[in-house]
């Protein structure tokens, strides 16, 4: 029904959009997979010789290409538009309603960050409203295998990445100043916690990094499905109970594959 529905609007519109529609149909049935010309025919509901012409025109202005004994495929003049989208429009930005929503729903700190190096860099942090204020910053970095978010940046990584990281951002001589009073995981227990994370699509920071501070996160990828950045929902225990913790795991995946959308990452 709906597909007789889009398809009277499109034979409905005015010559040059039913044209401009239905190259644009070529192109999103080559990206589906369609090879050869009876196939795109077939998926965008046109006749072999009108077929031929977009696809042509489409190859000559290097939105597509064609690959002996392959076929059809998207053309180099996509990738530069795609790098160019991404670009044109920075991720703090594009960001900012997502963190602005999780802000509103949940009342407690919102971050984004990317890896740099082997640290988490803050690009952006929404206050929260419950407990007191937290030392994270814009522009503040910390190791990654301390932090929630660093954790989540890092779920794709070899367990040998994760070792190293593990290692150096170990206190020097084995004690954490401020907090004396608490034992570091061990390599074990970390790697342990690690799987889970990476099995489940989040990653918790259990006041592994400060006192009292907890906080939930999940990876954003690209359309190369590549982690990029992160975000987190933070707060201290009394207002982050481990029960809590596991209910903001489908909020802060579903925002985060949202978002992860909008950079052209496939669900």
């Amino acid at each position: 029904m709906q597909e007789d529905v889009a398809k009277n609007a499109k034979d409905a519109a005015p010559t040059g959009t039913q044209t401009l529609l239905r190259g644009l149909g070529v192109v999103q049935a080559v990206a589906s997979g369609a090879r050869d010309l009876k196939e795109i025919a077939r998926l965008i509901g046109t006749t072999r010789s009108t077929t031929h012409r977009l696809a042509s025109c489409l190859v000559d202005e290097r939105y597509l290409r064609v690959v002996p004994q392959i076929g059809y495929l998207l053309g180099p003049k996509l990738i530069e538009l795609g790098f160019q989208a991404r670009e044109a429009l920075p991720l703090v930005t594009l960001a900012g309603p997502y963190l602005d929503e999780l802000s509103a729903l949940t009342g407690d700190t919102i971050h984004l960050a990317i890896r740099e190096d082997d640290d988490v860099l803050y690009l952006h942090k929404n206050p929260g409203r419950n407990g007191p204020e937290m030392r994270s910053r814009v522009g503040h970095r910390m190791p990654l295998a301390r932090t929630g978010i660093g954790k989540a940046l890092i779920l794709d990584c070899s367990p040998e990445e994760w070792q190293r990281l593990y290692r150096i951002s170990l206190p020097a001589g084995g004690q954490n100043l401020s907090w004396p009073q608490r034992p570091e995981p061990s390599w074990e227990q970390f790697q342990q916690r690690m799987l889970e994370y990476m099995a489940g699509g989040y990653a918790f920071d259990l006041e592994d990094n400060e006192p009292s501070i907890r906080c939930v996160a999940a990876p954003v990828r690209d359309a190369s499905r590549q982690i990029v950045a992160g975000i987190s929902i933070a707060s201290t225990v009394p207002y982050m109970p481990l029960e809590k913790m596991a209910e903001l795991i489908p909020l802060i995946k579903q925002v985060a594959a949202r978002l992860s959308a909008e950079l052209g990452a496939k669900a």
